[in-house]
């Protein structure tokens, strides 16, 4: 039982992420079969709202395959990351309800955005840069940066 926990905890995000995959596959083919049933009804007003109730799957799936990817390219430079010694290491102070303390972030934030200035073709400092964002509780800045750091690990330059 201690190795099951174990395993558990070790994959708990994957597991939570493949659930809501799960759950998101089941709504999207339910909406598929509910919009060709509206596209095979008579009335012209049903078809319409087939028609546009079909817009919302593709959506769905695109969205889910785009994040999906992303996750999964995250964790493989994360992985090479890890391999090099080159991962951020987490030392910052914590509340006493485990937040990070802002003005720590903050000042080590600073750290990793001159090594992304100094380096900007290098998808390592990106990826650094992405946590320090994080942990300074940008998340909008910190998913951009990841976005740049894995455009430039697949050989791509970011816009």
């Amino acid at each position: 039982m201690g190795e099951f926990l174990a395993a558990f905890r070790k994959n708990r995000t994957k597991i939570w992420v493949g659930a809501v995959t799960l759950l998101l596959v089941f709504y999207l083919v339910v909406s598929f079969q509910r919009s060709v049933l509206l596209l095979l009804d008579s009335n012209p007003a049903a078809k319409a709202i087939g028609a546009a109730y079909l817009v919302l799957p593709a959506i769905g799936a695109w969205a889910m395959i785009r994040e999906l990817l992303f996750g999964a390219r995250t964790e493989q430079m994360a992985k090479v990351l890890e391999a090099e010694g080159g991962l951020p290491v987490d030392e910052l102070p914590r509340t006493p309800a485990g937040r990070i303390v802002r003005s720590a972030a903050d000042q080590e934030f600073e750290k990793y955005k001159a090594e992304a200035e100094a380096a900007p073709g290098d998808w390592r400092s990106w990826f650094r840069l992405s946590c320090a964002y994080d942990a300074a509780g940008d998340r909008k800045r910190a998913r951009a940066s990841m976005r740049d750091a894995v455009k430039l690990f697949r050989g791509q330059v970011p816009a």
